[in-house]
């Protein structure tokens, strides 16, 4: 989509500050950050939302999470833990329409994320 924020980040017109990419994903370290590591993980392929989501989407969905293992490793905060977050419309806090995991870690978390 030409109007998306991340498209414009994949297409290189935004330059994020990327921590991993490959063919598929790209993770970049959130400017709103909510915890010391806080990177969004994105497929390069628009889809809007998890409710757009079709079954050939299950690979992307698992590179997603792959990639956030790798971020996770990469940072330091796979051993002592890590939270994964996905967001779906607006009533759930997502504010940008393309799916995004967001990889959170760095300090203790609490329980009901709120």
């Amino acid at each position: 989509m030409s109007d998306c924020l991340f498209c414009k980040m994949v297409k290189g017109e935004i330059p994020p500050d990327i921590v991993y990419e490959d063919n598929d994903v790209l993770a970049f370290r959130d400017i709103n950050p909510q915890s010391p590591t806080h990177v969004l993980v994105i497929p390069k392929r628009h889809i809007s939302t998890i409710n757009d989501l079709e079954s050939d989407d299950a690979e992307l969905v698992g590179k997603l999470y792959l990639a956030a293992k790798k971020v996770a490793e990469k940072d330091g905060i796979a051993e002592a833990g890590f939270r994964t977050v996905m967001n779906c419309n607006e009533s759930a806090g997502q504010t940008v329409l393309h799916i995004h995991l967001h990889v959170l870690g760095g300090r203790r978390m609490s329980w009901p994320p709120g």
